[in-house]
């Protein structure tokens, strides 16, 4: 697997000894702001940083890590290799199953998207190839929706999305009257959808949003409770998971994109000031009715502008 960009930690004797071996090899060495030094020879950068990150860009970065960096400095072989070390790790995460995430729920405008998607062996191993990963580690939604594609398409036929736009969100959340309540509805209505396309599916994990794991088992019809259900902090490290937290990512962007093109203005993810000054002028514009359309009116951000 051949790339461009590498980044890791290394101590700052390893730092030295790289910084050693780069002279001897020829590199041209300087320094750039909070660097300990920089090195460049071939259009090969490598630059490490006084807070311990090692960065490698570059034609060449493949061969530098995996023959340089690696045997030399770092005494263990990582790169490249993820999907291999993973299997050791943890190889549950190859076997059939499905993974459940949400997107939009900290956010104040639009929807609230919850996916599903199902992963094997092959599915999982192409995804992980891929980068698949946790969609908060994404801050691109360039990326997201090119990641988004993929997973589609490794997927087809085996992943389900709810969306709940911000009407009928604030619909539900008044007859739920609590948000770990819908969010199992949420998690449970996407893997009975799941069920539907993949009924040999056995295994399933979501995130831990509430205190006790019944929330969502309660929330699950006659097929969904035939399956072990696994809860836990941190589960998009599962890739099953992580594909759903990006189908579900992709969702909520576009629909973002959407509901502001509706109205002629851009809506700030998030609840920060950014969101607030927003909601402040769709609310003086047209009051509560045309906040409910694009927002999801329990924040305390509705009261604030209330009152102010």
């Amino acid at each position: 697997m051949l790339t461009k960009n590498y980044v890791c930690t290394i101590t700052p004797e390893q730092a030295l000894q790289l910084k050693t071996i780069l002279e001897q090899k020829g590199y041209d060495l300087d320094q750039i702001p909070y660097s300990l030094w920089r090195a460049r020879q071939n259009k090969l950068t490598i630059v490490a940083y006084e807070s311990g990150k090692l960065t490698i860009q570059g034609p060449g970065t493949t061969d530098f890590v995996q023959f340089t960096l690696e045997p030399e400095v770092l005494k263990e072989a990582r790169f490249g290799y993820e999907t291999e070390l993973a299997k050791i790790e943890n190889p549950q995460m190859f076997e059939p199953h499905a993974g459940i995430d949400e997107s939009g729920k900290g956010d104040y405008f639009g929807p609230l998207v919850i996916a599903c998607a199902y992963t094997d062996g092959t599915i999982a191993q192409n995804l992980l190839d891929a980068g698949v990963t946790d969609s908060k580690k994404i801050s691109s939604d360039a990326k997201i929706l090119q990641l988004d594609t993929l997973i589609r398409k490794e997927c087809a036929g085996k992943f389900s999305l709810i969306t709940v736009r911000p009407e009928a969100y604030n619909r539900l959340y008044a007859s739920f009257g609590n948000l770990n309540r819908l969010l199992a509805w949420g998690h449970a209505k996407a893997l009975e959808e799941l069920l539907k396309l993949v009924p040999t599916c056995t295994r399933a994990i979501s995130d831990q949003f509430a205190k006790t794991e019944q929330t969502v088992r309660n929330a699950l019809q006659a097929r969904g409770r035939t399956i072990t259900l696994e809860q836990h902090p941190k589960a998009e490290a599962d890739v099953a998971v992580a594909a759903a937290s990006i189908l579900a990512r992709a969702a909520f962007v576009r629909i973002m994109k959407q509901l502001g093109d509706s109205i002629t203005l851009v809506l700030p993810k998030g609840a920060g000031p950014a969101v607030t000054q927003t909601a402040t002028t769709i609310y003086r514009n047209g009051g509560e009715d045309a906040l409910q359309k694009v927002a999801k009116l329990h924040f305390s951000i509705t009261e604030t502008i209330k009152q102010g």
